[in-house]
């Protein structure tokens, strides 16, 4: 075999093998990749669930409470009834009668 030969087998060989190593670090990556969504798409329902379960705890609560509770009504409710602007109505006061 001719040196030339003999250079072009090697250098086709070490293309191949370090193509293999190439392809399985890449698809070792992605793989990686992968999980690491599945991982997180696992932590986010984790957290929603945990979030649904403090939001359905504070509706029981407040349908607890309103069991028990009075509610009156507030001034910003009163004022929208009649009709108020909802700003604070002018008071007169001595100095303000008097002009000065």
């Amino acid at each position: 075999m001719s040196r030339a030969s003999k250079f072009t087998l090697l250098g086709t060989s070490a293309f191949a093998a370090a193509m293999v190593v190439f392809v399985h670090t890449q698809q070792t990556a992605e793989k990686t990749a992968m999980h690491q969504g599945v991982v997180r798409d696992m932590e986010q329902q984790r957290i929603k669930r945990e979030r649904q379960l403090d939001f359905d705890m504070q509706r029981e609560l407040e349908a607890e409470y309103k069991k028990s509770q009075t509610v009156r009504k507030t001034v910003a409710d009163i004022e929208g009834q009649n009709g108020a602007t909802g700003g604070i109505s002018p008071v007169t006061t001595a100095a303000g009668a008097t002009g000065r």
